[in-house]
C-alpha cells in the first residue's frame, strides 16, 4: 500500500468532494515508472518531468473519474498510487 509520507513532491494534492466524500490521488515513492497507471487514466496520471516516476496530476470530480482512478490504483503492480479519503481507505463500488 503506497505510504502518504512517500508521495512524490510533483503529485496534485487537491482534494476533491464527490457525493460528499473527499478524494485524493498520489503516486509514492515505490512507483518503478511502468507506466500502467497513465495507460489506465491518461487524464488523471502522467510521466513526472523528471521522466523517472509517474503522478497523479488530476484529481477525478465525478463518480466515473473516480472509477477510473480506482481502476488505476487497482492496477498499479507495485501499489504505488495512494489514496487520500475520508476514512482512508479507498471506496469500493
Amino acid at each position: 500500500m503506497a505510504d502518504p509520507n512517500e508521495r512524490w513532491h510533483d503529485n496534485n494534492i487537491d482534494v476533491s468532494t464527490i457525493d460528499g466524500k473527499k478524494y485524493s490521488f498520489y503516486c509514492d515513492k515505490e512507483c518503478i515508472f511502468c507506466g500502467v497507471c497513465h495507460d489506465v487514466a491518461e487524464d488523471f496520471f502522467k510521466v513526472a518531468e523528471e521522466e523517472d516516476h509517474d503522478i497523479c496530476y488530476k484529481q477525478p470530480t465525478n463518480l466515473e473519474e473516480l472509477n477510473i482512478c480506482i481502476e488505476a490504483l487497482e492496477s498499479c503492480p507495485v501499489d504505488a498510487i495512494g489514496f487520500d479519503g475520508q476514512d482512508g481507505s479507498p471506496p469500493s463500488f
